[in-house]
């Protein structure tokens, strides 16, 4: 990714895909160039969360809320420590933010971490566009980066896909940092950044518990350095079948039997350690708006979603494993995809969405207090 540092709003762009449709537009954030895999996100606000999601490594976000950055940006909300969408699509930007908490509006924050975006285009036609052919990669070009269509697809489809991205360590920790438990130490669990969001460990330490969270390149014997009552693996940006260490990390919690609870990628990462295989969607879910029932108490929670790939593992039986049986836990109800597993003769579960909740809902929060149900009742 190129940019330069001027004003954006009335500078040219152009949006590329690499099935050869162009959309023009207007610079929004940074001015230059970047490529990515065009994804749209559903969510009528957390744009800010979103944003700084390690899970949209390589992606190029499109928003289907039309009107984007009403309430500007602070530095309360962020969930890591930059922004790490490629780029950045929006049909009509907010002018002026308006709101207590902004302290600069989202076009500066985008051009202060160099950005490219574009605003101005038909995000709606965009969307459909990618509902029916799948997600692909993406340019956007502005300022001095535009050209001819045909010289801006050529360099499109130079473009990595996401399909073998082994993405989880360029997002990850390089070191291991510790978020203390709020009020009372319960438990100690071993976290496994793999993408993860600052909401996450906070999430844990409400409950008493106190995370260590480690680089993706731990390895099994740093895990348990820790002592840890349970091991988390988290979410996390890039194709799973790439991710033989975080599976072979995770198969040797679960030969130990130890409490263990995945989200997200952590999600995918146990469906492999079982032996189930993964696959890519064809437009993913990104939102904070999908429906899932839990299919162990039949209600429904809407949950804020982030993924491109999903778990092949069958909804109408108990699967036998080398670690015991295993179950489909939740399920999407738009298009059945797997949205969480359980093994039914050790403690350990998943979920393929975010309960951490930030930006929003707050449907899922249950599953902290199932993980530390699970630590409960391993150590009684």
């Amino acid at each position: 990714m190129t940019t330069s540092t001027r004003g954006a709003s009335s500078v040219p762009a152009v949006l590329v895909l690499e099935d050869g449709r162009a959309f023009r537009g207007r610079a929004y954030g940074a001015v230059g160039e970047t490529f990515g895999e065009a994804v749209f996100s559903t969510g009528m606000t957390g744009y800010q969360e979103t944003l700084t999601d390690p899970s949209y490594h390589r992606q190029v976000v499109v928003m289907t809320a039309p009107h984007v950055g009403n309430t500007g940006v602070n530095d309360e909300d962020p969930e890591s420590q930059r922004i790490w969408v490629a780029g950045y699509v929006v049909r009509d930007p907010a002018r002026l933010p308006s709101n207590w908490r902004s302290q600069r509006s989202l076009d500066e924050e985008l051009e202060r971490q160099g950005v490219v975006g574009i605003s101005g285009i038909d995000t709606r036609a965009l969307t459909r566009h990618l509902r029916e052919r799948g997600a692909m990669r993406v340019g956007i070009f502005s300022g001095d980066a535009v050209a001819d269509d045909a010289t801006l697809l050529a360099r499109v489809k130079e473009a990595p896909e996401m399909v073998g991205a082994d993405l989880s360590a360029e997002v990850a920790t390089k070191e291991t940092y510790v978020v203390p438990a709020i009020g009372t130490k319960k438990f100690t669990v071993a976290a496994i950044d793999l993408g993860i969001k600052g909401m996450t460990p906070h999430r844990m330490a409400e409950r008493g518990i106190e995370v260590h969270v480690l680089p993706a390149t731990a390895t099994l014997d740093e895990v348990y350095a820790v002592e840890p009552d349970g091991v988390f693996f988290s979410n996390g940006p890039g194709d799973p079948a790439t991710a033989d260490h975080p599976v072979s990390v995770m198969q040797g919690v679960l030969e130990r039997k130890t409490p263990l609870f995945g989200i997200c990628f952590g999600n995918q990462i146990l469906g492999r350690a079982l032996g189930f295989g993964t696959y890519k969607l064809k437009y993913g879910h990104r939102g904070i708006n999908q429906p899932v029932q839990d299919r162990t108490t039949g209600k429904v929670e809407v949950t804020a979603h982030n993924h491109g790939f999903a778990v092949d593992a069958p909804l109408d039986k108990v699967s036998d494993t080398k670690f015991g049986r295993a179950e489909v836990s939740h399920v999407c109800l738009n298009d059945q995809v797997v949205e969480g597993l359980q093994l039914l003769d050790q403690p350990a579960f998943s979920v393929q969405y975010h309960p951490e909740a930030a930006a929003g809902p707050h449907d899922a929060a249950y599953l902290f207090d199932r993980f530390v149900s699970l630590m409960e009742g391993q150590r009684a």
